[in-house]
């Protein structure tokens, strides 16, 4: 992780539970139960999403242009470690590493996705997690930057605030939310299914939970002008 800090006497003990706290893989020990829309990720359905999304040039470069401008207000600083939740194949993160030189981890349910993303060499295996949001695998602060890109939207309203909460405690720097939106909260079909996308003001929702949290920017992207969906995004700071 970037920085460093000034050089004071610590016991071996204060020395152990320091790495401890940064170490990225640290777990917090509690499990949470597969909701039936994490359960609709993990198999069939998630599969052949894995399937129709293979890596394409014009979509890594849609990704990449979006990601130049979400970073933008962090250009002269840029995050040295990122964790992606839920992603998939890796097409975000395989973006920002021709955009950033930092460590990427990535959570994701899905086992095809996950076998894909370990075997493509843009993570490294051991910072491929199973797991989903709501109870991420990682310390307390272990990344600079977490966020989320057309994820928020599937996941199950009751857990929506937890997933935000575990997003918050691993990110020592920034959060960015990148989704579909919705002045109210509301349910879509999709691809034939209920209760499987859920659009709403994530921003808001981001700031309602943490006031203190400094909104660098945020702004949409037009599917017609950039080859990809409709999508709010905002990039927050912690204090």
């Amino acid at each position: 992780m970037a920085g460093g800090h000034g050089r004071d006497r610590k016991t071996s003990r204060d020395c152990r539970d320091q790495h401890r706290s940064r170490d990225p893989r640290a777990r917090k020990g509690r499990v949470v139960s597969d909701t039936p829309q994490v359960d609709f990720w993990r198999g069939a359905f998630g599969d052949a999403y894995t399937d129709r999304n293979a890596l394409s040039g014009d979509a890594l470069r849609a990704r990449t242009a979006m990601w130049a401008r979400v970073l933008e207000p962090v250009r002269s600083r840029p995050p040295a470690s990122v964790l992606e939740v839920g992603a998939n194949v890796g097409i975000n993160l395989r973006a920002l590493s021709g955009l950033l030189d930092a460590d990427l981890y990535a959570v994701e349910p899905n086992a095809a996705a996950r076998g894909r993303l370990s075997e493509s060499g843009l993570v490294q295996p051991d910072h491929v997690f199973d797991a989903t949001g709501d109870d991420l695998p990682l310390a307390d602060g272990a990344v600079e930057m977490v966020f989320t890109s057309g994820v928020l939207i599937h996941v199950a309203p009751e857990r929506l605030e937890a997933t935000c909460r575990e997003m918050h405690r691993v990110s020592s720097r920034l959060i960015a939310c990148v989704e579909y939106f919705s002045v109210s909260p509301e349910e879509r079909t999709y691809r034939d299914h209920s209760e499987r996308l859920f659009k709403r003001d994530f921003g808001g929702f981001w700031w309602d939970l943490f006031p203190d949290l400094r909104l660098l920017d945020y702004g949409f992207f037009w599917r017609r002008a950039t080859g990809l969906d409709d999508l709010t995004w905002w990039l927050f700071e912690k204090p």
